[in-house]
Formats: C-alpha cells, structure tokens, sequence
C-alpha cells in the first residue's frame, strides 16, 4: 500500500472560454501528502488552483491530463472504493437553520447509515459539547464551520480536505478553526488544508505543497522549506554595550526591537564574544522566514522566469 494518501503526476485541468480560447488552471501538478496523522498545506493565492485540484481529486471535475491516486488507488476510477476514507468540506453545507447542530448531525448520521455514537464523538472532537443543542441559525460563522467539520467526521475519515475553512471568519473564528484542524492532525487524522492565508497556515501545518498560476513551486516539510537560516535573535541585559563588542569583533550586529540581530552560521562565536567581555545571554534564537515571506519570494521568481 501506498504511503501516500493523496498523489498527482503531470495534473492538468483547462476550461474553455465563451471566446473559443483555453484558460489553463492547473499545469503539469504533481502533489504528494503523506499519510500519518499530520496536516498539510496547499497554499497559494486566491486562482491559483486549489478548488480545481480539490474538486478533480474529489471526482466533481474531471482532468484534462494527468493522473491522481487517492490511497493508492487511482480516481476516479476507484473513487467509490476509498471515498468513504475521505471527508471534504469544499463549499458551504446545507444544514437546517432551525434545528440545533446536533439535530442536524444526527439526520446527517441516519442518511449516511453512521452509528449514533458517532454524533457524540464529532461533536467533542470539534468543541461543540455544550452548544450542540442551540439552533444552527444561531451559531457564529466560526461554530456553522466546525459543525460541517463535524459532518464530515462521522464517517471516521482518514483523510480530511477542507479548502479556504476560514474564509470570512473573525479572530476568534479563525483561533477555533486553527485548534480543531491541530487537534485532528494530532489524533491520526491527515488533513489536507487549502489556504492562501499563509501565516495563519504556518501555525498549524507540519508539510506544505505551495502553487502559483497552477503550477508546482515547492513542496516538503515546513521546517526544510523554510529552513534555520544563518541569523540570529541575540538578547542581553545591556543590548547597547553588547551591540559594541560584537562590532569590535566583525560580528555587525543590527538592532532590532527586541533585541539584536547577528548574521552568523556560528553561533556559539557570539556566546564566546560576549562571554568573554563579561556580558551574559539571556536569548540567541534562530531566525527562519516566515511562509507568507517565503511564498513570496517563490512567486517573484516565478514572474520573472515569465518575464524572461
């Protein structure tokens, strides 16, 4: 069996246009998400082929060229054979706006022939216990998400697809949404989360596959992407007479607001310089940019190669 559970090679999808001519959406993609419990990002900005790759996996569009495998098997082939391992929120569900959530998670369960249990245990894995008897046309929009999050954990997926979950929320909605899909990668579930909110995603995704214009950027783990880097957060009692010693010693610290900044691939030359003038660390924390940096720098190479 595969160790991946989701896997394109050469994904293509293009639209025709009223005019005759062919919008390209999804170009040569080839996209692997792990199995094993985590959460993995697929980022990128608004157009740039999330929905159209999402919705070819789940079989509601079909590819122009390209193969997929869900689980190992090929779709949509074989999707009515592994569909029932995958639960997807892709657009906004219809619940009932006068029935409570659990009222309407309940209906869902007897239609999809779930255990009653099941409604229990969904309810507490997306922190709706104690709200779960209130009207769904009462909910924030942060609880309506977690109540289709929900829906889709009844079946008991292996894997989770949700695209843009926090589309229109506010902080608070967004905190929710944040802890709900961490504490679903932590139970075993793998999550794909589709997102062009890049800072946001960083907080919650170990893996991410990053895209622009369709095509594949980048693609591994969020900490080999972005990497340790060579600078340095430095934080002393005396940042002034730090600041001093490190220039004597061809360290060129620059000065930040909470603290200073060394460029250096040897750390442990500025724990020496300093210790050796009797000035003490409190702080040298690797500095490592961030995703919504990191995918920016990607997307102006990318330009530029166009341009060339």
């Amino acid at each position: 069996m595969s160790d991946l559970v989701i896997e394109t090679s050469g994904l293509r999808k293009e639209f025709r246009s009223l005019r005759g001519g062919t919008r390209v959406a999804v170009q040569h993609l080839d996209l692997a998400v792990p199995a094993g419990g985590r959460v993995h990002g697929f980022l990128g900005p608004n157009g740039s082929g999330k929905t159209t790759t999402i919705r070819m996996l789940l079989g509601l569009a079909r590819p122009t060229k390209g193969t997929m495998r869900l689980f190992g098997e090929p779709v949509p082939d074989r999707l009515p054979h592994v569909i029932g391992r995958v639960g997807a929120v892709v657009e906004s569900p219809k619940f009932s706006p006068n029935f409570s959530g659990r009222r309407n998670l309940q209906l869902l369960a007897g239609a999809i022939g779930a255990p009653a249990t099941r409604v229990d245990a969904a309810l507490e894995q997306v922190k709706l216990t104690g709200r779960d008897k209130d009207r769904y046309k009462g909910y924030s929009l942060g609880m309506k998400q977690r109540l289709a999050i929900a829906a889709t954990l009844l079946k008991e997926p292996s894997l989770l697809i949700l695209d843009e979950p926090t589309n229109g929320l506010d902080p608070a909605g967004i905190r929710e949404i944040r802890e709900t899909i961490r504490d679903l990668g932590t139970s075993g579930v793998t999550v794909l989360l589709s997102s062009h909110i890049l800072a946001e995603v960083q907080q919650v995704c170990t893996s991410a596959t990053i895209i622009g214009n369709g095509k594949l950027l980048a693609s591994g783990d969020v900490d080999d992407l972005l990497g340790a880097g060579t600078a340095y957060r430095v934080a002393t009692p005396d940042p002034a007479a730090a600041a001093e010693v490190l220039t004597r010693a061809g360290l060129a610290p620059t000065v930040l607001d909470t603290g200073l900044q060394v460029d250096t691939d040897q750390p442990s030359e500025v724990t020496r310089v300093l210790g050796e003038a009797g000035i003490w660390l409190s702080e040298l924390t690797p500095l490592r940019a961030d995703l919504e940096s990191y995918f920016l720098a990607l997307t102006e190479d990318e330009q530029l190669g166009e341009q060339a």
